[in-house]
């Protein structure tokens, strides 16, 4: 599936459930459900080191590239109308594209969820030329398993399956597995620890859209 077609798959009864990078917020949740959140992600952007970008009102002007179909391509938009940034917003088919537009200088940077950004540098040719922005373009947001609105049965098991997961020290072994360790078969590691907010929802899980609800004092 892609960032475009996956609520219309879903709503249509393709599939039943989708598992991926989704965001849950209030928007989607007129069309579609959402089980517990599984992880928590910030909208960031990548860029070579040589580009010395230090932050989002350093893209002025400049041609910056995300998904279509995706909340960080609107963000994008949104936060280019708000700074007065006038750049030039180039949507991409999927991320393999719109990362190839960084690393053939086409785009200067790449705004995407940070988890996503980071398992792009790790795959790349050489990932000691690029950097993730300390600026966000949004609070931590919920990515969660998206399944039918019309359907609250199924939804019960799926959140009392996942549930059990997070809860009973799975979910935190799973996360090390593929966050922290070494990925089969090119060796890859992320070396991404699980923030305090993520640890906070695998303890009591939860399916709110709000990204405030996740903030951990």
């Amino acid at each position: 599936m892609t960032s475009s077609n996956r609520i219309p798959l879903l709503a249509n009864g393709t599939i039943d459930l989708e598992c991926g990078s989704t965001t849950n917020n209030a928007e989607r949740q007129k069309q579609v459900a959402f089980t517990y959140t599984h992880f928590l992600t910030a909208s960031r952007y990548v860029f070579k080191k040589s580009s010395n970008l230090k932050s989002i009102d350093d893209l002025k002007g400049k041609s910056v590239v995300s998904t279509a179909g995706t909340t960080n391509i609107k963000q994008l938009t949104e936060a280019n109308a708000a700074r007065k940034l006038g750049a030039n917003i180039i949507p991409a088919k999927d991320h393999a594209e719109a990362f190839l537009m960084v690393e053939t200088d086409r785009a200067v940077a790449f705004v995407m969820d940070d988890i996503l950004l980071a398992s792009l540098v790790a795959s790349s040719k050489d990932p000691s030329i690029y950097a993730i922005s300390k600026d966000a373009f949004s609070t931590p947001e919920p990515y969660g398993i998206m399944l039918r609105k019309d359907d609250p049965a199924f939804k019960k098991v799926v959140d009392a399956a996942v549930a059990a997961v997070y809860t009973g020290g799975e979910g935190q072994k799973l996360y090390d597995k593929w966050f922290m360790s070494k990925i089969p078969p090119r060796g890859l590691n992320l070396n991404t620890p699980m923030s305090p907010e993520l640890k906070a929802e695998f303890a009591k899980p939860s399916d709110s859209p709000d990204p405030a609800s996740y903030r951990v004092e």
